[in-house]
């Protein structure tokens, strides 16, 4: 997916949803505050958005541009309508993300997860192709150690399992990164 894509998904959806404000909670939020962001974090064919001032409307941004729609056949990309206990995130969240709006949004302003509270939460869903984007922003100079620390220590999870995901972000850092 591209920058352009996630706009067209962003007007599209908030047509659909009657909703001017969309959140981008999965990994295609990374395009707000990296437009250019290296193809290995744009292999995604989807975003998963939800309209901000009305989240019951996700499933009609499902129904209409989702996966193995019309608009998905046409594009070769698509929405998910997704709800508000999709990620799990750090506190504070909100007064984080990163706007995105201009000309090709029309009006619609989308709303993306910041690189770290996005990393947090792809640690915490824990798969797999989690793991492998995490390591690629971390290759990619994209994210701070210390911030990514900070931020799962906000994070609404058991100790246990914070403890196991910083010893997982310190490692991937130590293998990835040039000190």
């Amino acid at each position: 997916m591209r920058r352009r894509d996630l706009e067209h998904l962003l007007r599209a959806a908030a047509d659909i949803a009657e909703d001017d404000e969309i959140l981008v909670i999965g990994s295609q939020a990374i395009l707000g505050q990296f437009p250019e962001a290296p193809e290995s974090l744009r292999f995604s064919v989807e975003a998963d958005l939800m309209p901000r001032n009305h989240p019951e409307r996700a499933d009609l941004i499902d129904g209409s541009i989702g996966e193995l729609s019309p608009f998905h056949s046409t594009y070769g990309y698509y929405a998910q309508g997704v709800g508000e206990t999709t990620a799990v995130l750090p506190a504070g969240w909100q007064d984080r993300l990163v706007v995105l709006r201009n000309e090709n949004t029309r009006g619609a302003t989308g709303y993306c997860l910041e690189v770290h509270d996005l990393l947090v939460s792809k640690a915490v869903a824990g798969r797999e192709k989690d793991r492998a984007f995490i390591r690629e922003a971390i290759r990619h100079g994209m994210v701070d150690l210390q911030t990514l620390l900070e931020r799962l220590e906000q994070t609404p999870i058991d100790i246990a399992r914070r403890r196991a995901l910083g010893e997982r972000f310190r490692a991937d850092f130590c293998a990835l990164v040039d000190t």
